[in-house]
């Protein structure tokens, strides 16, 4: 049997050092797992590297959590039980009330409808963590940290509860230069990994013509008067080439 507090850290050191490629949310989410027998101690882990590292890191473990829960379906549904009941607290360590976690509100809102679309989480959280966030956007706007994220140290609060904005909050840190380079490279790196899923076509038969009739829109008005001046416009074009007095004529008037 694998030592427990050894497998603690590897885990955790998996999750300090995530980044935006696949492979890497892939490695940490089959080790968590592998040792699915030591669930609620891994799922501490994650938790706790949410609330110890800067901004950039916690962006990454929630980006991981979508992938995780993904894998936790079919691999260890109590996985994805731990995390509906930590959800508020995820959501305070990668999006805090202090204005701090201001670049990762969109982070979260796009992890939350991704959760919420595979049925990880059930529609009325998402809503509530909702109204929450938006709360959050409108204390970040006031305090002027919308243009980076930032690094600072999170306590555990049970319940997600705006700030008041005539509160006084502690002026956070700013990210250093590196580590907004590294958010750039990998916010670029999902980007186009999401481009490249754009075009992906499923496989089997006539799956690239059904994922085109699906995504066509319904015949409407402005399609039909759209055909209707293509066909008279076909109709001029075919009556100039089989008359070729009409074609001088037209070709006399153009000159």
């Amino acid at each position: 049997m694998a030592d427990p507090f050894a497998v603690r850290m590897h885990f955790s050191s998996q999750l300090q050092h995530l980044n935006a490629s696949v492979n890497s949310a892939q490695k940490a989410a089959q080790y968590a797992l592998k040792y699915k027998d030591m669930d609620e101690d891994l799922h501490s882990c994650i938790l706790e590297q949410l609330e110890k590292n800067n901004m950039n890191t916690r962006a990454n473990i929630m980006y991981f959590i979508e992938h995780f829960l993904d894998l936790a379906k079919e691999g260890h549904a109590d996985y994805i039980r731990m995390m509906q009941r930590d959800i508020i607290r995820v959501v305070d360590a990668v999006a805090p009330d202090d204005g701090s976690g201001a670049a990762n509100v969109k982070v979260v809102r796009k992890v939350l409808q991704g959760l919420l679309g595979k049925g990880h989480l059930e529609s009325q959280t998402v809503t509530q963590i909702e109204d929450v966030l938006k709360e959050r956007e409108t204390n970040d706007d006031d305090l002027g940290l919308t243009s980076s994220p930032v690094d600072v140290e999170m306590v555990d609060r049970p319940q997600a509860q705006p700030t008041p904005k005539n509160s006084r909050r502690p002026a956070p840190h700013r990210l250093d230069k590196r580590q907004i380079e590294q958010r750039i490279e990998e916010d670029r790196e999902r980007h186009k990994r999401e481009r490249e899923s754009i075009w992906a076509v499923p496989k089997g038969d006539d799956a690239e013509l059904n994922k085109l009739w699906e995504e066509t829109s319904d015949f409407g008005e402005d399609d039909d008067r759209l055909v209707t001046e293509e066909e008279e416009d076909f109709i001029k074009e075919m009556e100039l080439q089989q008359c070729p007095h009409k074609q001088s004529s037209a070709n006399g008037q153009l000159h």
